[in-house]
C-alpha cells in the first residue's frame, strides 16, 4: 500500500555550524501534520558513528520516529515525490506503508531547494545505504 499526503511546506536547513544538512516536507505550512525530515552529517562519519550505523542518511517522522539508511528510492513525477523504504524500518518510524507519495505544494523555489538539498542528504555515508534509485 502507498501513503500519501500533500506537502504544503518544503524547507532545508543547512547547520551554520557544519554539523547536519536537512530536507524536509510537512503538510501544514507551519510544519504541522504529517513530516519527513531527511537528515546527514556534514562532517565525515566518526567511529562511533560508524559503530552505531549512524554512518548514513537519517529520515524522521511525526512522534520523532527515526531510522537510518532507510530511503531506498526516491523519484519525482512532476510534483509528485514516490519515496520508498526499507520495510524493516517501519517501526521504528511509526509508519504502517513502505512507499509513501508526496504531493508538493509549496512554492516552487522551495521546491527546488529541497530536491537539491536532498539528493545532497541521501547521498552521505556508507554506499550500501545509499538509495538504489534518486531520480532528483
Amino acid at each position: 500500500m502507498t501513503y500519501r499526503f500533500t506537502a504544503r511546506a518544503a524547507r532545508t536547513e543547512i547547520d551554520p555550524d557544519g554539523y547536519f544538512t536537512e530536507a524536509a516536507l510537512s503538510e501544514g505550512e507551519d510544519g504541522s501534520g504529517f513530516i519527513m525530515m531527511f537528515m546527514a552529517g556534514e562532517e565525515e562519519p566518526d567511529e562511533q558513528e560508524i559503530a552505531l550505523g549512524m554512518d548514513t542518511h537519517c529520515l524522521v517522522t511525526a512522534g520523532q520516529g527515526t531510522a537510518y539508511g532507510c530511503v531506498r528510492e526516491v523519484v519525482p513525477t512532476g510534483n509528485v515525490l514516490r519515496i520508498a523504504l526499507d520495510p524493516e524500518a517501519l517501526g521504528d518510524l511509526r509508519l504502517t506503508d513502505p512507499e509513501i507519495e508526496a504531493v508538493i505544494e509549496a512554492p516552487a523555489e522551495d521546491n527546488r531547494q529541497f530536491r537539491e538539498v536532498l539528493a545532497r542528504v541521501l547521498g552521505y555515508g556508507r554506499a550500501d545505504a545509499v538509495p538504489t534509485r534518486v531520480g532528483i
